[in-house]
């Protein structure tokens, strides 16, 4: 799998985790199901950076996106 693609679905799931984890709490429960997409985020995100030559600079983090989205809308 792509590095790029990699990185934009770790931090794709990694956002959607964001309103998840804050329900949960709001509704006094374990955010069960939002922790493991945290976990997924994370080591697609980890997964992505060891295989990128360099790594990627936060700079680099919305160039890479919407590569990966012209890239699979074209």
């Amino acid at each position: 799998m792509d590095p790029d693609l990699m990185l934009v679905i770790g931090l794709v799931v990694g956002g959607f985790s964001i309103p998840s984890i804050m329900g949960a709490l709001a509704d006094g429960r374990v955010p069960r199901a939002a922790a493991i997409a945290v976990m997924v985020a994370g080591g697609l995100i980890v997964l992505a950076v060891r295989e990128q030559p360099g790594g990627y600079a936060l700079n680099d983090i919305p160039d890479v996106f919407v590569e990966v989205v012209a890239r699979y809308i074209n």
